[in-house]
């Protein structure tokens, strides 16, 4: 069983910068595809960004491409997403996600644990 904790949300400006961290334990997260995806109120979750297990591969939502980056560390077993020019819309509770494969997918089903969430709010 893969545990998996969110952490760095906040408050931040529009234009401002966040990096968010997600800790796995439990498992072998070297091996593991991870993924960042967001749900704002009223609305569905949905893919952010996916990195495949060496870090080599990385897919981006059209919204966010450009803007976010996601990496990881697999010698501290976390995965990370640095968020610049964040924008009002980037308001949602994020979540990341652990893929028992190698390489990731923006579709939520293939996505085996989940974390519990931080939430992002960014004002005008």
């Amino acid at each position: 069983q893969v545990q998996l904790v969110e952490s760095g949300g906040g408050l931040v400006q529009a234009g401002g910068s966040l990096r968010l961290s997600c800790g796995a334990s439990g498992g072998t997260f070297s091996t593991y595809a991870m993924g960042w995806f967001r749900q704002a109120p009223g609305k569905e979750r949905e893919f952010v960004a996916t990195i495949s297990w060496t870090g080599g591969s990385t897919l981006y939502a059209d919204s966010v491409k450009g803007r976010f980056t996601i990496s990881r560390d697999n010698a501290k077993n976390t995965v990370y997403l640095q968020m610049d020019s964040l924008k009002l819309e980037d308001t949602a509770v994020y979540y990341c996600a652990a893929h028992t494969s190698p390489y990731g997918s923006s579709r939520l089903d293939r996505y085996s644990y989940w974390g519990q969430g931080t939430q992002v709010t960014v004002s005008s």
